[in-house]
């Protein structure tokens, strides 16, 4: 559950500022990424924890509501839910604290779940805000079952990825992690470019980074190419990573080129960060067309 609140700017260490207000709103980004493909009509399966408390409750009503199956998601009596506290300053920009509850309890149970749902399934989206070891065992057990793998590695907990990455078919972090994943600043095309390279070198295969206001640069074996921002006015830019994987994977999964996929998912974030909130900020089908249409995104 994200508890977020709005202030005029973030705030220095120690200091202590006013917000102007307050809300709560269903988050965890891959409860997030569940719903934006569940809003543009992909059939989506989530596979995670919460706790049985008011918040998972609360959250697994709304994945519900966005169409999302939680028929694999298990209420853990032992753990409460999840939660991140979020600072979103005037402009967009935001700092967060994630505690992860019940997600830091997902083990093997949790992974053979997962496995049976892989016959059926196109893509797999792993994130780390579960234990890593859950993660390379479902990145395992989808990469041998021949499912698209693709992780958002974010927060990043460690550096020490590379026995993951041969697992991955697309990696996608933003600017921040993927400094922090090759261990220099990352904050232009020339410095992505080179970030991507990097991570070839470790094992990753397609390398695809975001630069927020920017736009995103992305890496294969065969090519290189960036793909502008959409200009929008931003309100929130708490969710725009999961809704560019929302986007990312709907557009892969209908069968589109990788080009045409970051398009689709550089769509749907700018369509995300003009409204409040994660899963409430995720476009649905018809809305996510109709901004393709009149940028002129065939």
């Amino acid at each position: 559950m994200d508890l977020v609140t709005q202030t005029p700017r973030l705030p220095e260490a120690g200091e202590t500022l006013l917000g102007s207000h307050f809300f709560t709103t269903p988050g965890g980004k891959g409860a997030n990424q569940a719903v934006a493909l569940a809003k543009l009509g992909i059939p989506t399966q989530m596979v995670g924890r919460v706790g049985d408390d008011a918040f998972g409750q609360e959250l697994l009503e709304e994945l519900r509501a966005a169409g999302v199956q939680i028929d694999s998601v298990l209420v853990d009596g032992d753990a409460r839910s999840g939660v991140a506290i979020i600072i979103v300053a005037d402009g967009g920009k935001n700092q967060i604290v994630g505690v992860l509850g019940a997600n830091g309890q997902m083990n093997n149970e949790d992974v053979e779940r997962l496995i049976e749902l892989l016959p059926q399934a196109d893509a797999l989206l792993l994130q780390l805000e579960v234990p890593i070891a859950v993660v390379r065992a479902a990145a395992k057990a989808a990469h041998e079952a021949g499912v698209r793998v693709i992780l958002d590695p974010a927060p990043v907990q460690t550096t020490q990825l590379t026995d993951l990455y041969p697992l991955v078919d697309i990696l996608v972090p933003n600017e921040v992690e993927a400094g922090q994943l090759v261990g220099f600043p990352v904050n232009n095309q020339e410095t992505a470019a080179i970030a991507a390279h990097h991570l070839h070198h470790q094992g990753a295969n397609t390398v695809i980074i975001k630069l927020g206001a920017q736009g995103v640069f992305c890496a294969t074996a065969d090519e290189t190419f960036f793909t502008p921002a959409f200009s929008v006015n931003a309100v929130d830019t708490v969710a725009a990573g999961d809704a560019f994987a929302g986007g990312l994977v709907a557009a892969l999964v209908e069968g589109l080129s990788l080009r045409q996929a970051v398009v689709w998912g550089a769509a749907a974030g700018a369509l995300a960060v003009t409204k409040e909130g994660a899963q409430t900020a995720m476009s649905d089908r018809r809305t996510f067309d109709a901004f393709l249409a009149e940028r002129g995104v065939e």
